[in-house]
């Protein structure tokens, strides 16, 4: 086995092992209906139902360079993905959910995708425009981006509240990596942890309440894969994190929007040292 994608239960903090396989998988997506996931693996997009886990292609057209940085509009009917089949880096394109050609909405290069606004209109994203990544958005049907962050070492895992006032996100000064929030418009921004540990991609549940994210050890560099992490839970509002359960992971582990649309469950990968 060298992923497993899992399920956590928040109620009863068990653990479902949904689907092991010997390739590498990441970055599970749910979907609104709840009914299934979408991850990525090998440079394709894969769907997996939960009530007959198995993986299912689904058709990204010239796009098949995919990256964990993918994820699914709020109506269910469109997909995002960051991949870079064209020359360049990364670039964002939408496509219908059941799979068709890609449509590019950022043609901007690097750019990787995270969220995506509750009102299904704008597409939040990291992209390096000078010597740093920092959190821009544009509209979803492409058009101008706005920057939303500016004075941060690197920023990564932008990922809106359900009332889409703030935006989540891991942000780095100076070597210190915790999560914040900022207004969309950019103004705000918020220091919403403060410990040793290197705090990435932070995601706010449906329902509003919690915030689950991936606790890398200290000193940690980057976000690697196949490290020993934390998956932590801590109140949308602020306040102290509490450690659901140590995994062996990483990138891949929880970089997209992962929460049951019930905000009960909560999906993640996690791997087998090779």
């Amino acid at each position: 086995m060298r992923s497993e994608i899992a399920i956590y239960d928040l109620a009863s903090g068990a653990v479902q092992s949904l689907l092991k396989t010997q390739r590498l998988i990441e970055a599970p997506n749910w979907t609104p209906d709840g009914g299934s996931l979408v991850v990525n693996g090998e440079g394709h997009l894969y769907a997996v139902d939960l009530k007959n886990p198995e993986m299912i292609k689904i058709d990204t057209g010239l796009a098949t360079r995919c990256n964990n940085d993918h994820g699914i509009s709020p109506d269910g009917r469109m997909l995002v993905i960051s991949d870079s089949f064209e020359a360049g880096g990364s670039r964002i394109y939408t496509l219908p959910f059941g799979g068709g050609a890609p449509i590019l909405v950022q043609g901007k290069s690097p750019s990787y995708w995270h969220g995506w606004s509750p009102d299904g209109k704008t597409l939040a994203y990291v992209a390096k425009r000078g010597p740093s990544f920092q959190i821009h958005t544009c509209p979803v049907g492409g058009g101008p981006e706005f920057q939303v962050t500016r004075d941060f070492d690197h920023c990564d895992g932008p990922d809106y509240t359900p009332d889409g006032e703030w935006m989540w996100f891991n942000g780095e000064i100076k070597g210190s990596v915790q999560l914040w929030r900022i207004r969309p418009d950019g103004s705000t921004p918020q220091q919403m942890t403060n410990d040793e540990r290197v705090n990435w991609f932070p995601h706010p549940s449906p329902d509003g309440q919690h915030i689950v994210y991936v606790a890398y050890e200290n000193a940690t560099r980057g976000h690697p894969r196949d490290k020993n992490i934390e998956l932590r839970l801590m109140p949308a509002s602020g306040g102290t994190p509490k450690t659901l359960l140590a995994a062996f992971g990483g990138q891949g582990t929880m970089n997209v929007p992962c929460w049951c649309p019930d905000s009960r469950r909560f999906a993640f990968v996690r791997y087998q040292a090779e």
